[in-house]
């Protein structure tokens, strides 16, 4: 008479040191370190939906994870081996449980509703009142944006935003120095808010004539960088202003970082001391304090 094997810790031969959890059908999520009675479960964290439509996303995906488990459930004859987790030890041999089944605890990430994370630079962005985290963007960076939009001048059918936000990691620059890679980035700012945009679109008609309104230096997260900020003039609507800041990030490499504004000028504009306002919410991922323009914190 053949017997399927119970359900126990097994060991992985891939890593001697870890022991794997089955439960008599299928592999689990629980693990923990070999010849101990310890469980650890190693899990995940994603980051929660902010939308309905990922939502559905995500639930049609566990359906489809229970689906497969269950036709595997069903193929399996008396007397087989249980099915191979991938990244999991093989099926064990037939053994005796070696204790109860563990208690599954799951903890549910959490996620700060007022701020953006840029887990690549090591900051996080301010969400004001009236902005938000944009669920769809044309770069593919940290961003945070206004709520509020209006038709494009140039492009009735699309809205642009009032305001924008977004930081990236400083490439290809040849230099270190906030204040050279600032005044370097501020055209390819100006150029991609009210230029031509990464869709090969010319919302605003295209840059006339630029203005610059201050070229300062400006300490950020802790971390003394350089701002330059223009006011740009376009070939339809009312143009609007941009920003770039560049500083240090706190991570081991210190790569400079560029934060981009671009504000929209013309009825419902932002006033220009909101770009103030989110460089002083600016901060290291995990700190309560940040630096900010007119703060004295060195780097």
């Amino acid at each position: 008479m053949s017997m399927t094997t119970p359900a126990g810790w097994y060991p992985d031969p891939g890593n001697p040191a870890v022991e794997h959890w089955w439960d008599g059908t299928a592999w689990t999520g629980h693990t923990r370190a070999a010849g101990t009675g310890a469980p650890t479960t190693v899990m995940a964290a994603t980051r929660p939906a902010r939308r309905t439509g990922r939502l559905v996303a995500f639930a049609g995906a566990g359906v489809a994870v229970v689906a497969v488990i269950a036709v595997a459930a069903v193929v399996l004859g008396p007397g087989e081996q249980p099915p191979v987790d991938a990244r999991n030890s093989p099926a064990p041999p037939p053994a005796t449980s070696s204790g109860p089944a563990p208690t599954l605890t799951t903890a549910t990430p959490t996620e700060d509703p007022t701020v953006v994370v840029d887990q690549l630079n090591g900051i996080t962005l301010p969400i004001l009142d009236g902005w938000e985290e944009p669920e769809f963007g044309s770069d593919d960076v940290p961003t945070v944006s206004t709520v509020a939009d209006d038709p494009c001048p140039a492009l009735g059918n699309r809205s642009c935003k009032r305001g924008s936000v977004s930081s990236r990691t400083a490439t290809a620059t040849g230099t270190t120095d906030p204040e050279a890679i600032a005044k370097e980035d501020i055209a390819k700012a100006a150029e991609r808010a009210f230029g031509e945009d990464t869709l090969g679109a010319r919302p605003h008609g295209g840059i006339r004539s630029h203005k610059v309104l201050a070229q300062r230096p400006a300490v950020v997260a802790g971390r003394t960088g350089y701002l330059v900020r223009w006011q740009v003039t376009t070939d339809q609507g009312p143009g609007g202003y941009v920003q770039s800041l560049v500083f240090p990030s706190s991570l081991g490499s210190e790569s400079p970082v560029i934060v981009r504004f671009a504000f929209s000028a013309g009825p419902g504009a932002l006033p220009l001391t909101t770009m103030d306002e989110i460089t002083r919410g600016i901060r290291p991922i995990g700190s309560s304090t940040g630096g900010g323009v007119g703060s004295t914190i060195g780097p």
